[in-house]
């Protein structure tokens, strides 16, 4: 509104009249929508994960495990300590937090497991992944001794070589 008193000529100019002035609309996948598909009488804003809550509901078997494998990585060994072959992840830099960096790598941990059992994991593969998870977790909160602990220890990693040699067993669909 300043904009139209200081310089009203250029605020008539820029305004745009119609949707033949803005352009077509274009959404993710390259297809040209009609107005009338993001007006408002189109529902407005919303999410749609095709009936279900979760958005990676539409992936592979293989692309699930993948995302996986590239979390527990980021977690575990991510990184190298500089002259070393000591690797260590955003689990170890976030554990060094007291307390509440222990309580959130733990939580992502336990996505991992809860994924892994979605993917059909048996109930003893996933048991010894909450062990793995458990033990992490607890030894974690531990200062200074569950930071180095987190770096060695790599359940992430273990848990993932489980799910994997499981997997690896099962038959192709």
């Amino acid at each position: 509104m300043l904009n139209e008193q200081v310089f009203p000529r250029t605020a008539q100019r820029h305004r745009p009249t119609g949707s033949a002035t803005r352009g077509p609309i274009i959404d993710q996948d390259g297809v040209e929508l009609r107005p009338e598909q993001v007006g408002p009488g189109a529902g407005g804003f919303r999410f749609d994960f095709n009936g279900s809550s979760n958005p990676f509901d539409n992936l592979t078997r293989e692309q699930r495990v993948a995302r996986l494998e590239a979390l527990a990585k980021l977690l575990d060994v991510a990184f190298v300590v500089p002259g070393t072959n000591i690797r260590y992840g955003i689990d170890g830099l976030i554990g060094l937090v007291p307390v509440i960096g222990d309580i959130i790598t733990t939580a992502i941990s336990l996505w991992l497991v809860k994924e892994a059992r979605a993917l059909g994991a048996p109930w003893h593969v996933t048991a010894r992944m909450l062990g793995n998870v458990a033990l992490d977790g607890a030894v974690g909160i531990v200062p200074f001794v569950g930071d180095a602990f987190d770096v060695m220890f790599r359940a992430n990693i273990r848990n993932m070589r489980m799910l994997r040699k499981w997997l690896d067993k099962q038959p192709r669909m």
